[in-house]
């Protein structure tokens, strides 16, 4: 069966999906909601389908099984809860939100519906992470060390701290998810930030760079660095330290043992990958093959809004 899509959000990350959905059979594109009209218009012209400023207008006319929420940090809430009230399955780009609170509280309409909820964290649907763990299980991980270093990106939103949540949340929120899906819960946050390099941008009050420590519930620890200064490029990755073996993990995977190093090339495109999972899901009603439920979510953005506190207070923060 053709499962029927609308989108809210039509900008950057929603591109990503638009042009990879028409390669999954079961995905038919219907409706396309952005408060800028010339994007709506540009995604309805390309890919079929009707154009609307208005999400609410969207859900009441059109005939939809799924939704994806793909906006802005600051933008999240409404729309996911108008989404859960029309019975729709959801899936949603990272961030979940900005603040706890909205997050928890969409988590919780999920629950009570009964509907497919999954999250856009990609790292967890690549083939090399699934090697990554297939290599790590049944060995207690010691070390992690983490990092997403590069330059700001150009959009205005996110150079405030308020509406995106700062380079920990909104961006390097894949490494911090990443540790938790290969490492396991957290239980303690430390964190510091510094500032003062980008006082020529405007509007601009995130952290140029931070470090974050971290203490999981295994005994292992963790240090992960994030950093927006670098325009000459720097890169993402993480790594995971045992006894006898270190892994890799970024665009691809480089697996250290005693005199041995292997590299695996990814040769799946980890976003159409975690929208087919989706689909089946919501085709099927099984949703034992996702692997990023918003329950689960809400987990790595408590983490990510913990060190953003550690940061402001100089204080350890204990996890919940």
């Amino acid at each position: 069966m053709a499962v029927r899509i609308g989108f809210i959000g039509t900008g950057g990350i929603a591109n990503h999906h638009l042009n990879l959905l028409p390669n999954i059979d079961r995905a038919h594109l219907v409706a396309f909601s952005d408060v800028v009209e010339e994007k709506a218009n540009a995604a309805a012209e390309r890919f079929g389908g009707t154009a609307y400023t208005d999400f609410r207008e969207m859900l009441q006319r059109e005939e939809l099984d799924a939704v994806y929420v793909c906006v802005p940090p600051f933008a999240h809430g409404d729309a996911e809860m108008a989404v859960i009230e029309h019975g729709l399955h959801l899936f949603v780009e990272k961030p979940l939100a900005t603040v706890l609170s909205v997050a928890e509280n969409i988590s919780s309409a999920v629950d009570a519906s009964g509907i497919i909820a999954c999250v856009g964290y990609n790292w967890r649907h690549q083939d090399t992470t699934d090697r990554a763990l297939e290599l790590l299980k049944g060995r207690r991980p010691a070390l992690g060390i983490g990092y997403w270093i590069g330059g700001a990106p150009g959009v205005p939103w996110w150079r405030v701290k308020a509406q995106s949540g700062g380079q920990i949340v909104e961006q390097t929120t894949h490494v911090f998810d990443t540790a938790r899906y290969l490492m396991g819960e957290v239980t303690s946050v430390y964190a510091a930030g510094s500032t003062g390099l980008m006082d020529d941008m405007p509007n601009y009050d995130v952290e140029d760079a931070s470090t974050v420590s971290l203490t999981f519930e295994s005994g292992a620890v963790a240090s992960i660095v994030s950093g927006c200064v670098a325009d000459q490029g720097y890169g993402t990755e993480m790594q995971v330290i045992t006894r006898g073996l270190t892994i890799k993990l970024g665009a691809n995977l480089t697996v250290e043992e005693n005199g041995k190093t292997t590299t695996y090339k990814g040769s799946r495109n980890p976003y159409q990958f975690e929208s087919e999972l989706f689909l089946q899901a919501v085709e099927s009603g099984d949703r034992s093959k996702l692997r990023a439920t918003y329950a689960d979510g809400v987990k790595t953005l408590a983490l990510t809004l913990a060190a953003n506190e550690s940061i402001r207070t100089g204080d350890v923060v204990k996890m919940a």
